[in-house]
């Protein structure tokens, strides 16, 4: 299936179940969230998962382009990506979560074709507060499909106030072979959908009282979807990224783990200005100038004269499609280029600066304020220098 089947077929679905299609959002958050970037589908349906009612009624579905800075530091591997599309679905205080575990095993046997015996699912086994999640336990058990009972793993908050309640993953089995373990005991299962049970708000002093509208919020990775379906290794290996690994792959025949890290950086970068972001030494716009700077990071290492201006086209026109997203090509690169500049200068400038200061002896807290406060120079950038990763 390719990603444009796969969207199909789970909004055809669930609008065959009544849920409406909702208009996706941007990644840029209102002034008024103190998050950066939309996080997840359920991100800017927030006021209505706590009660408003939604003017598109209590069925609603999506595609959502999500960003996620948490998952920087784990991308490399074969399943984590800072920017990534999710496919979601709510029940805002309309059916359950057993329903919503119904529909959506039979959403994988039969719309998707996964094999039974690929699934394994976890379930929030109880703490202190809360007993076991016995509803969704009994669906699993009757659908045949084996069981994991958790603790915080399947605890589902978007902080530590707010909204929040148990979840139920759902796992495919990714390994060349038969099913074995589970997911807390082999990674070679995978995540593929969370189906989340908001039945709580939590107080500051950590209290739960129950919420007025129970809700029901699923979230299912389109690109990790596509990389059960294909049956390939990692998710760099789909439709989505298939541009930049070919061009970057050619250009300078990087490893594997930078190969995907260059990638992921580069597109990200191109979807967060897509959405009108641009580099700043704070909030989004240090978001990206980070991306950009790890990207050259790891190209430098090996070749310091490697510039994104070697970069054709094609894997830029690519995104911006694929995202839905109006941007200037051109426009795109000479931001990409004047970052470039902007970086090369830095690091003359820095080198000196941090040899100095290490001359004294190891960098304290002084000596980053220092270099920050009176040179510009972030802390990652100093650690890069002292390192000599840069």
């Amino acid at each position: 299936m390719t990603p444009e089947t796969i969207t199909g077929t789970f909004v055809d679905f669930y609008r065959e179940r009544g849920h409406v299609l909702l208009p996706e959002s941007s990644l840029v958050r209102p002034p008024d969230d103190p998050v950066l970037f939309t996080t997840s589908g359920m991100h800017p349906l927030t006021p209505y998962l706590e009660g408003r009612p939604h003017p598109l009624g209590r069925r609603l579905v999506n595609v959502q382009r999500c960003l996620r800075t948490t998952d920087l530091d784990e991308v490399g591997d074969s399943t984590h990506l800072t920017v990534f599309q999710m496919l979601g679905s709510w029940s805002l205080g309309d059916y359950d979560g057993p329903q919503s575990l119904r529909w959506g095993y039979h959403l994988l046997r039969e719309g998707f074709g996964i094999d039974h015996d690929r699934l394994h699912a976890t379930v929030f086994g109880g703490d202190e507060q809360v007993g076991p999640d016995t509803g969704s336990l009994e669906v699993w058990r009757e659908l045949g499909v084996p069981v994991e009972l958790t603790g915080p793993e399947n605890w589902w908050s978007n902080g530590p106030t707010g909204p929040c309640g148990p979840d139920s993953e759902i796992f495919v089995w990714t390994g060349d072979t038969p099913p074995s373990g589970t997911p807390g005991t082999d990674g070679r299962w995978m995540e593929v959908w969370n189906h989340v049970q908001m039945r709580y708000h939590r107080h500051g002093d950590g209290r739960l009282e129950p919420l007025r509208q129970p809700n029901v919020d699923t979230g299912m990775g389109l690109e990790r979807m596509e990389m059960v379906l294909r049956g390939g290794g990692s998710v760099y290996e789909g439709e989505g990224f298939g541009p930049w690994v070919r061009t970057v792959g050619g250009l300078w025949h990087p490893d594997e783990e930078t190969l995907r890290r260059v990638c992921d950086h580069l597109r990200s970068g191109v979807v967060v200005v897509g959405d009108g972001v641009r580099p700043t030494n704070t909030g989004r716009g240090y978001v990206l100038r980070r991306l950009i700077r790890r990207t050259l990071t790891l190209l430098w290492r090996d070749d310091p004269s490697r510039s994104l201006g070697d970069l054709p086209d094609e894997p830029f026109t690519h995104t911006l499609d694929r995202f839905r997203q109006r941007t200037d090509v051109g426009d795109l690169r000479g931001l990409l280029l004047d970052e470039e500049r902007r970086f090369r200068g830095l690091l003359r400038r820095g080198r000196p600066l941090v040899s100095r200061c290490l001359s004294r002896g190891p960098l304290g807290e002084e000596d980053y304020h220092y270099l920050h406060d009176t040179h510009g120079l972030p802390r990652d950038l100093v650690d890069g220098l002292v390192t000599g990763t840069l």
